[in-house]
């Protein structure tokens, strides 16, 4: 019989280092490719701008409602998600099921505020962050939040 491999054949632990250095290139880098499941099982891959939560496991997306991907985790909330050092030597795939916020409806929301939180862990400061929000709404965004099961690649040297 096989060996389970931690995070890959079992959840993860936080006691798991292996599992904390693969989770470490998720903060180092904020593009990857996210992986969703298409109607008929094949995958679906988007490259995506992310923001890594490590006390939560969570990676956050912004979406846009109607999109492929969006339908795709509506249907089937399981995903997965790559993300690749610059020289490619290095990479992690980080497996979980999604949770999708409400659409962002009033610039005001808790989606918007949400989105907001994740733009400025990625990209800064906004300069006009009241057409931000109303892009938000008028694009019809929403927040993917990619609880972190289980991850496996090869983590960077250090």
């Amino acid at each position: 019989m096989p060996r389970a491999v931690p995070g890959v054949d079992q959840p993860m632990t936080t006691e798991d280092t292996s599992q904390d250095a693969l989770l470490n290139l998720l903060s180092e880098y904020d593009g990857g490719v996210l992986t969703t499941l298409k109607r008929d099982g094949r995958p679906q891959l988007s490259n995506v701008n992310h923001a890594y939560y490590p006390d939560e496991r969570i990676v956050r997306v912004s979406l846009t409602d109607g999109r492929a991907k969006t339908r795709n985790l509506r249907r089937d909330p399981r995903a997965s998600y790559h993300v690749t050092s610059r020289d490619r030597w290095a990479y992690t795939v980080a497996e979980g099921v999604a949770d999708l916020t409400p659409v962002a409806r009033d610039p005001h929301d808790e989606t918007v505020e949400e989105l907001i939180r994740l733009y400025r862990d990625v990209r800064g400061e906004h300069p006009d962050w009241d057409d931000y929000r109303a892009a938000m709404v008028r694009d019809g965004r929403l927040v993917l939040r990619l609880r972190v099961e289980r991850a496996y690649g090869i983590p960077l040297a250090r």
